[in-house]
């Protein structure tokens, strides 16, 4: 008997762990979008399902009690298929989500809806962008040739991308200094990120702040309204409660 986690971030692997010490049986899936993720502890599926039929059959094959979506707060796909095929089995689902960033004193915050508004935000900006919204999506600032970028993701780009541009590899977590000499030796004029939460990457809000710069930060999409806890032992306690055996 199987829980299944869903998703490949920090909060996923330690919910992951924590399961996996106290002797139930976990699968966590990932997406297969990057290309060495850093994995759990126990076994672990890469790539999809197939849509929610496919899900649903998966499900009921491993015959799983409980799943935690605990993918990035901008997987809305498989978030929306899990909310779709718990629904169809019956099987209990939580959201495991952590808080969104908020704003502070000294912050320019400007808040976009997708990376298109994003992008059309930076104009009146600023001209060197440091861009750190991941390397999917980075078409909607293909066509902003006055501008400059440094492209920060773990894995390459694939084009279209704008045409002034430095692509930087790197993963976190970052910390405050790190992340201001970034910013100061690139001049960086404004810095684009989604609201991805979590203290892994939010040192970079710390320097643009110190250094009074403006930040586009894209909102969260909407999530199927389901059970949500917003710290890993309060996912492992809702494992437990559901009464999933262990093995």
């Amino acid at each position: 008997m199987t829980v299944l986690v869903l998703g490949g971030t920090a909060e996923a692997r330690a919910l992951a762990a924590q399961l996996h010490e106290r002797d139930f049986h976990v699968v966590s899936s990932l997406a297969g979008r990057v290309a060495h993720p850093r994995l759990p502890p126990g076994e672990v599926r890469v790539g999809g399902f197939g849509g929610v039929d496919g899900l649903v059959a998966w499900l009921r094959e491993h015959d799983v009690q409980a799943v935690v979506d605990a993918t990035h707060p901008f997987a809305e796909r498989i978030g929306t298929n899990a909310f779709a095929a718990a629904e169809r089995t019956g099987i209990p689902l939580l959201r495991l989500a952590r808080p969104g960033w908020q704003e502070r004193e000294g912050d320019r915050w400007h808040w976009a809806d997708n990376l298109s508004e994003a992008a059309a935000l930076l104009p009146g900006l600023g001209h060197r962008v440091f861009l750190t919204s991941g390397r999917q999506g980075l078409a909607a600032f293909a066509d902003l040739g006055e501008l400059w970028f440094l492209i920060r993701c773990v894995d390459p780009p694939e084009p279209p991308l704008p045409p002034h541009h430095e692509v930087r590899l790197d993963r976190g977590p970052y910390e405050v200094d790190g992340e201001r000499a970034l910013l100061t030796g690139h001049r960086i004029e404004v810095l684009v990120t989604k609201d991805s939460g979590g203290t892994m990457t939010a040192a970079k809000l710390t320097a643009a702040r110190e250094l009074g710069l403006p930040v586009v930060v894209v909102r969260r999409p909407p999530r199927p309204a389901t059970t949500v806890a917003a710290e890993v032992a309060e996912a492992v306690q809702w494992v437990r409660n559901r009464g999933v055996h262990n093995r």
